[in-house]
């Protein structure tokens, strides 16, 4: 699969950042989630928005406390079945849980860079697999290393990379900031629009 330095560069980052990572790129497919529900009559994206509020939490309110095992129990009942659904929008919507079940997972096991990787990857994929599917062939990592969209989304993943590789330690400021910033674009990995 798509393979990128910023992998590498990851093992760099302390485990707050990893998560402040994670939950940047679950911020930018949570519009794919939102849009799936109000195409389909599917669940409420509302329930996505939750789980991933109480992670963005803990990271900037000290000492909060969130049952990671209760959300990702949540979490497992909002996720779609694919063949369920004759529209594409079921695909990114389930990587968009898949993303937030890593991020929970990470804050179960406390083990963050693997997950981290994962999350790229997932995010990554999205846009590839989004791209295929428009071109309607299979193409090579080169082919799609050299489109438009995929370099757009390692650009923003490489972006908000350097932010927190920046900092010394944990910046309350800046992780706030970030998260404003991702909720006020209101557009997601795959280019959907967030429609409230």
């Amino acid at each position: 699969m798509l393979r990128n330095p910023i992998h590498l560069r990851l093992e760099k980052l302390e485990s707050w950042q990893h998560v402040t990572f994670m939950a940047s790129l679950c911020e930018r497919m949570y519009p794919n989630y939102h849009e799936f529900c109000r195409q389909s009559g599917y669940g409420d994206g509302a329930n996505f928005r939750r789980i991933l509020d109480l992670v963005w939490e803990t990271l900037v309110v000290k000492d909060a406390k969130v049952n990671f095992d209760l959300q990702l129990e949540k979490l497992e009942e909002y996720i779609p079945a694919a063949d369920d659904y004759d529209l594409y929008g079921v695909y990114p919507a389930i990587d968009a849980c898949v993303a937030l079940s890593e991020l929970l997972h990470s804050r179960l096991s406390g083990e963050t860079l693997e997950h981290a990787i994962t999350v790229s990857e997932t995010s990554i994929r999205g846009v590839a697999m989004l791209e295929m599917t428009e071109a309607g062939r299979e193409m090579t990592e080169e082919e799609l290393n050299a489109l438009p969209a995929v370099e757009q989304e390692w650009d923003i993943q490489w972006e908000i990379f350097r932010l927190l590789a920046a900092c010394e330690n944990r910046d309350i400021d800046l992780i706030k900031g970030l998260r404003a910033d991702l909720r006020e674009a209101g557009i997601s990995n795959i280019g959907v629009i967030l429609q409230q």
